[in-house]
């Protein structure tokens, strides 16, 4: 479970071994054997002791910007794996696992965006189905462009050809989906913060906190959340986390998408800022994070198996890691 503090003015302390969430006159109880994450997205304050508990749990406290992202995480010093997994990963932009993996991931990627595509085109009997007949082909082309880009190249030779692809198919996806959704929220292609529209403010919100999942995953698998392959190292810059993302942002794109195509998200979600961009507020937040919370118990087809997908992250760096521990690409 995680427990996300979504109220300003909330104040989380330690009873026995249990959370206690307080804000006003409202106290609630979590056993801390039962939380796996607390979520800080607002205006609260933490105890020193519910700071202890979390640690002694293994439970990492995640501090999240206005817009979702996390701002810090408050973990135990304990490493989850071996080092020799985050030496291996420090070759694999020199090497063809690194390649192999990056054209994987984009891959994955891609055709989770056609499979949304297609379960949006069930059941239509539109002018749109022939529109996102057409916009699955051009995305299915890029997957086969990065395909047939050579195994014996250095990800530094073929980042800018692998990101053309990757925008493509992007700019198509992007573009049916705002013609599916209600007129007044549909938008131009993608924006980041400030987002240009409301519906770029909700993924964007929504990417934020599957940041958090993805490094947690990389974390307790053992991989540096530093040392990406697609994405260049910078300075405090977690490349591997923004690498592995775009294997997941699918999930949001179906849940924002939901709730926007459902008529449940209202102009008054939005705080609009004096350059004409948009954050979403306290109001927007609490239906986004209620209809995640949801989603995180759903069971998903992945990899052949039947996962719920708070775990398919954790799954796929685990299985990452054991590749790059034993060197295989594929």
């Amino acid at each position: 479970m995680k427990l996300i503090i979504n109220t300003p003015g909330t104040y989380v302390s330690k009873t026995g071994e249990c959370f206690k969430v307080k804000n006003n006159d409202t106290k609630q109880e979590y056993s801390a054997k039962k939380v796996e994450q607390i979520l800080m997205t607002t205006k609260a304050a933490l105890s020193t002791d519910a700071i202890e508990l979390a640690v002694e749990n293994n439970i990492d406290i995640v501090f999240l910007k206005r817009t979702g992202k996390p701002l810090a995480r408050v973990w135990h010093s304990k490493l989850g794996s071996i080092s020799t997994i985050r030496r291996n990963q420090l070759f694999l932009q020199e090497n063809t696992m690194g390649l192999e993996l990056v054209k994987e991931w984009i891959s994955i990627k891609m055709q989770n965006q056609i499979d949304h595509l297609k379960k949006l085109s069930k059941n239509r009997n539109d002018d749109k189905k022939e529109s996102i007949k057409e916009a699955i082909e051009k995305i299915n082309n890029q997957i086969e462009s990065i395909d047939n880009i050579s195994k014996n190249k250095s990800i530094e030779e073929v980042r800018g050809s692998i990101q053309g692809h990757e925008g493509s198919a992007s700019r198509v996806y992007f573009d049916i989906l705002s013609s599916l959704i209600p007129k007044e929220y549909r938008f131009k292609g993608r924006s980041k913060n400030p987002a240009k529209d409301e519906f770029n403010s909700m993924l964007n919100y929504g990417y934020g906190i599957m940041y958090s999942n993805v490094e947690r995953a990389c974390i307790l698998s053992g991989l540096d959340p530093y040392i990406g392959i697609m994405h260049t190292d910078n300075y405090n810059k977690k490349a591997l986390v923004f690498d592995l993302i775009e294997m997941y942002r699918v999930y949001i794109d179906e849940i924002v998408f939901k709730l926007f195509s459902t008529k449940k998200v209202k102009k008054s979600f939005f705080d609009e800022v004096e350059n004409g961009g948009f954050y979403l507020n306290q109001d927007g937040k609490k239906l986004l994070i209620s209809e995640y919370n949801e989603y995180l118990q759903k069971k998903i087809k992945h990899r052949g198996r039947n996962i719920e997908f708070q775990n398919i992250i954790q799954f796929d760096c685990h299985n990452i890691a054991n590749r790059i521990l034993k060197k295989e690409a594929i």
